[in-house]
């Protein structure tokens, strides 16, 4: 039976309102899609291995060590995902990709995703077909010099010769850069990472330019680290995170979720020391991370305890940080928590 209308309706829309005013039935709840609902999520777990573009090496982000391991902080979000599907860190192929077939690569197949300092623009998300799945690194393009040059601004660099990758965004941030702030140089376009930093160092250019982790990088593995400068100037946002191709959501929301899940642990204490311990914390939201509660992990497809399996390992994203891109030099800066003063790393909600 029908329910005379409340006074408070009659008298705020009137009566003759009130005549089009309907109960909507209530939304039924949709189920979470299956979990084989991603081609390529079925074809990792086919072949049995993760297939993860890399870059052909960079300290603290990717580089075989004296083993051959891969290690690095984008390595570490490839084993992230092998954990979370298999939990097994050791399921990863790694492929060393350069600044120009990276995406071709991704492309074609020939990797299932991208973990390589790559800055997410507009083009990449859309007329090349890819899906960033977050940026887990703040950056900014820079240039480092050597010391012995005296040089103390990138503006001092007019009429030097700068040595910069071809098919990335270093190579016309430059450009743009050098014309707006009317100054002359002499490009070096050199493809390969590990051939245009021979160059820098060489002499053969006056300055390298690119992100300034990787200025940070590359300087750290020098002999002498105290002989190269990376200069003050910051001249681009460059935000890099792992990319998927476009058209399996489902891959792509799993990365996603794997970074954020990273950054909330880091957000409440969740630790490879203590991650154990932290299963009997009575929080509803570290119940939910992970996997005590709400079914989360069921949602992306993988095991409910996926978070616990990846920190365990890995451990949060701060020490994942810290075990990288510390021992370079590298400040967290705009990588801290949003919690700190300056920090943008920030994760929407597991619930």
């Amino acid at each position: 039976m029908r329910k005379p209308a409340r006074p408070f309706l009659r008298r705020v829309l009137g009566a003759a309102a009130l005549a089009t005013v309907v109960t909507m039935p209530a939304l039924a709840q949709q189920p979470a899609p299956a979990a084989g609902t991603s081609p390529t999520l079925d074809a990792i777990r086919a072949r049995g291995t993760l297939i993860c573009g890399v870059n052909t090496g960079l300290a603290g982000f990717a580089q075989p060590d004296s083993q051959g391991v891969w290690r690095g902080f984008d390595v570490d979000y490839c084993r992230a995902v092998a954990i979370a599907l298999f939990n097994d860190p050791e399921r990863v192929r790694f492929v060393p990709t350069t600044a120009q077939n990276r995406f071709t690569a991704l492309q074609s197949g020939e990797v299932d995703m991208l973990s390589r300092n790559t800055t997410w623009t507009l083009s990449r998300d859309t007329s090349l077909g890819f899906d960033f799945t977050g940026i887990n690194f703040y950056d900014g393009q820079g240039f480092m010099v050597k010391a012995s040059l005296g040089v103390r601004t990138a503006r001092e660099l007019d009429g030097a010769t700068i040595c910069v990758q071809p098919g990335t965004t270093t190579e016309q941030n430059l450009t743009d850069w050098a014309r707006s702030n009317r100054i002359n140089f002499r490009p070096v376009v050199i493809e390969r990472l590990e051939e245009v930093v021979q160059a820098y160092l060489s002499g053969r250019c006056d300055a390298y330019t690119t992100d300034v982790s990787g200025l940070a990088a590359t300087r750290s593995v020098q002999p002498r680290p105290a002989d190269h400068v990376i200069l003050p100037d910051v001249i681009s946002k460059e935000p890099l995170g792992p990319l998927v191709r476009h058209g399996d959501q489902r891959f792509a929301d799993l990365l996603r979720w794997i970074h954020f899940g990273l950054l909330t642990a880091e957000e409440l204490g969740v630790t490879s020391q203590n991650v154990q311990q932290m299963l009997n914390d009575n929080r509803p939201d570290v119940q939910r991370l992970l996997g005590r509660t709400g079914g989360l992990g069921q949602m992306l497809g993988v095991d409910n305890a996926f978070m616990v399996n990846i920190v365990s390992r890995l451990g949060n994203y701060g020490q994942m940080f810290e075990r990288n891109l510390t021992p370079i030099g590298i400040q967290r800066g705009p990588n801290a928590l949003w919690t700190t003063p300056g920090g943008l790393q920030y994760a929407p909600p597991f619930r």
